[in-house]
């Protein structure tokens, strides 16, 4: 690996990734090994660049069976939002970016995704099964203001009464409490909101661009009391730097109005195990080695573990440990004590005479 030698005491601040790994699929790397290599050399652009393109569909069936979702819907691809651990990344590559730095700032914006929803929706035979916003990126990221993809998309999903589920860490997602107000009366929408610390200098390190815990808290509590039923995923928990918070998560959330929680534990895959381990280098030098090697505890003397059933939470003692403490923190907070099913008999094309059920 040759190292930007240039690079190597800056730091991108206001962003997760340090650096552009190379994408595997691209045959070619660019790189600036030595300082009078290169004559011309364009540094590191850290303004985000939106980028528009077609695409013909829009809507994904997803094969993962331990992911809580049938269908998902991603009205953009990359997020600004910057997570350093965040499993989307190495999606970035087949856009010929990279999982790094470019996948923060360079946002693929699906302009023509409302369009492409209604034509799915319409597809005979469809069965209304739950669509999934921000099954890979976030629907709410700081584009999403600009754009407002995300909201022409809910007020299709309300208009032919199809059932959706949203995961977000942006308290933007307040700006369209009247639509989700509106699907909740009718069972149509279930919110999660991601909280894995509510550590604000971790946040600041980790998640660069997103919203506080203390917003994310808000939301929940004003969704909440509007009747949109609230679920809080503590994902991802990374053992020696977050998980010691699932307490006081947990109570707080509660305290909030949510009715349900889940987690993952932290995994690398791909791209994300450099971009991670530089990030965790710089920012916590004298923990390095304790987290990196509880998290290689938790998949098996890896980072990461791809296996159905084990990557989601991990195994081994640390893993159990995390398991067993969520578990009964759920149980003292009154968690995960109904299961939600949202209403897919409602579902109809509008022009239509009678629903499809």
């Amino acid at each position: 690996m040759i190292l930007d030698l240039d690079k190597e005491d800056n730091y991108f601040k206001g962003r997760g990734a340090q650096f552009n790994p190379h994408n595997r699929f691209a045959k070619d790397d660019y790189v600036k090994a030595y300082q009078e290599g290169i004559d011309d050399w364009e540094e590191i652009d850290q303004k985000t660049r939106f980028i528009f393109g077609q695409n013909k569909s829009i809507v994904n069936k997803v094969d993962s069976p331990d992911v809580g979702m049938a269908y998902s819907l991603n009205p953009y691809q990359g997020c600004e939002h910057g997570c350093t651990y965040c499993y989307a990344r190495n999606t970035h590559e087949y856009w010929g970016f990279s999982a790094g730095l470019d996948f923060e700032r360079k946002i693929v914006v699906k302009k023509d995704a409302p369009q492409l929803f209604k034509k799915f929706l319409e597809k005979k035979g469809w069965d209304a099964s739950v669509i999934s916003l921000s099954g890979n990126t976030d629907c709410y990221q700081p584009a999403e203001r600009q754009f407002k993809i995300t909201r022409q998309l809910l007020e299709i999903a309300l208009e032919y009464r199809q059932p959706i589920g949203l995961i977000t860490k942006n308290s933007l997602i307040l700006r369209d409490i009247d639509i989700l107000k509106e699907m909740a009366r009718l069972n149509l929408c279930m919110v999660y909101v991601s909280i894995n610390s509510l550590n604000e200098q971790l946040r600041q390190k980790m998640e660069p661009r997103t919203t506080t815990a203390k917003q994310r808290l808000k939301v929940v509590e004003e969704m909440s009391k509007a009747g949109i039923p609230m679920g809080v995923m503590v994902a991802p928990l990374i053992p020696g730097l977050s998980d010691h918070e699932i307490p006081s998560i947990l109570k707080s959330v509660a305290n909030a109005g949510a009715r349900s929680a889940g987690y993952t534990v932290v995994r690398l895959n791909g791209a994300i195990g450099n971009i991670f381990e530089d990030w965790l280098r710089k920012n916590y030098p004298d923990r390095f080695d304790k987290v990196w090697h509880l998290i290689q505890s938790c998949h098996g003397g890896n980072v990461n573990d791809s296996r159905f059933g084990e990557r989601i939470k991990g195994n081994g003692n640390i893993a159990k440990l995390i398991n067993d403490t969520f578990k009964l923190h759920c149980r003292l907070n009154h968690l995960n004590e109904k299961r939600f099913e949202l209403d897919s008999g409602l579902f109809k094309v509008p022009g239509t005479q009678f629903s499809l059920f």
